[in-house]
């Protein structure tokens, strides 16, 4: 049987099973029960399938994953990130726009902890959106910042999803997550910038209004206390990893240990706290792995059946115009993004994309970077991008979707512009993995 016809039968029967409703797991399983028993010998293909649902998950490289994860639910459930939001909010000001401005800045240091969009999003929205409006803040001044923030958690290190791309992509995890540090802080920088000089120009947008003024001492403390601990975190994980003094394994489950103790030095650790952090943390990560082992088994049913060989080969074929290949493979993904999560893709795609990388000689942490910047953006279009469904869950009942993706759109434009420079300068991605030990 030719291979685009298996390919037809394999991604047309996952997507359908997505389409209606299915989760991503167990359509996966199912397509890779039928998938295996026709072309790996009936029951003996079925025990491959379950030593290679073990090897998929049983590797050291993955354990960073549920650590990163842990470290936001329980700066997030300790009532940290708040305290963290206030201090940021007495250090802006009368600058136009501070609240958007606001969630820029949080939504950059959360990035650092979360790692998943959504629950940024629905975080920031949750603690800025009615203070903005109550403040006379225009719906696209006040929806669009916290969306494209909140969407930071993908491009800014520590990234769970940077270290699942990595690992199925097959290259190394700390080059991608050092790789995507300039290129997220460029991202915000961008935004904020866009922020300051549309509020200038059009200042009812964010109207300006009366701050009860903070004395710089205590201003200074509370920032040495809820700040800069944090920061400090931050920068030990990336740094360590930077410097080659740890893995990102154990950087991550560093991280982890600091976040605890943090909390613990602030007499928040209650059992509560453990136990809400624990289990937000082990409920996102089971989800990720249960979707990993399939992904990983599915793709060794497109390799044993050649489609990944003759998918590659297509590509090659369009060996002249290898720029527009690259934008292909971005549009298919800013596609998906607008219909499934993010971790779902990665699984889906990486299979076929990585042999498509290695034969055009691009390479791996660059596009890598690339592609969780396309992934972070996805979220964030309209119609279909799931932060905007989350925004619109938590905004008040007079807040519109058509109000959300106009919000959304000057952002997605931004992101465009970052992707644009990342593909001309690679440079962007690669210097700081270049310095690496």
């Amino acid at each position: 049987m030719d291979w685009p016809i298996l390919m037809l039968f394999f991604f047309g029967g996952l997507s359908a099973l997505l389409l209606l409703g299915l989760p991503v797991a167990f359509a996966f399983l199912f397509v890779n029960v039928i998938g295996v028993y026709v072309f790996w010998g009936g029951t003996i293909g079925l025990q491959q399938l379950i030593l290679s649902i073990d090897s998929s998950i049983s590797t050291f490289v993955l354990v960073p994953v549920p650590m990163f994860i842990l470290m936001g639910t329980v700066i997030f459930h300790s009532g940290i990130a708040y305290r963290m939001i206030d201090v940021l909010d007495e250090w802006l000001g009368r600058i136009a726009g501070r609240l958007a401005l606001l969630a820029i800045g949080a939504g950059s240091l959360f990035g650092t902890l979360t790692g998943v969009a959504m629950g940024s999003v629905a975080m920031l929205g949750s603690t800025l959106v009615p203070d903005m409006e109550r403040r006379g803040y225009s719906k696209s001044m006040s929806i669009g910042p916290i969306l494209a923030s909140g969407s930071l958690a993908i491009m800014i290190p520590p990234s769970a999803l940077g270290v699942i791309l990595a690992s199925m992509g097959q290259f190394s995890v700390g080059k991608l997550l050092i790789g995507i540090l300039l290129p997220g802080l460029l991202l915000a920088v961008v935004y904020a910038t866009y922020v300051v000089i549309r509020c200038h120009i059009q200042p009812h947008l964010a109207p300006a209004y009366e701050v009860v003024p903070t004395p710089i001492g205590p201003r200074i403390m509370r920032t040495l206390q809820y700040v800069l601990p944090l920061v400090i975190i931050i920068g030990i994980v990336i740094g360590t990893i930077f410097a080659g003094v740890a893995t990102p394994t154990e950087a991550a489950a560093l991280g982890a240990l600091f976040c605890f103790l943090l909390v613990a030095c602030y007499g928040k650790l209650t059992w509560q706290v453990i136990k809400k952090s624990v289990a937000a943390a082990t409920t996102i990560s089971v989800m990720v792995f249960v979707i990993l082992t399939g992904s990983a088994a599915f793709s060794q049913i497109l390799a044993f059946t050649g489609i990944t060989v003759g998918i590659t080969e297509l590509a090659l074929a369009w060996s002249e115009h290898p720029i527009l290949i690259l934008i292909a493979m971005q549009v298919i993904l800013l596609l998906l993004g607008m219909l499934i999560e993010q971790t779902s893709i990665v699984m889906i795609t990486t299979p076929i994309y990585f042999p498509i990388v290695s034969a055009f000689g691009w390479d791996p942490v660059w596009f890598g970077a690339i592609m969780l910047l396309n992934l972070e953006m996805a979220t964030i279009s309209p119609p279909f991008g799931l932060s905007l469904f989350v925004m619109k869950g938590i905004t008040s009942k007079n807040t519109t979707m058509g109000d959300i993706y106009r919000a959304a759109l000057p952002f997605v434009a931004l992101n465009l512009l970052v992707m644009a420079i990342m593909i001309a300068i690679p440079s962007t991605v690669l210097w700081l993995p270049t310095l690496m030990r």
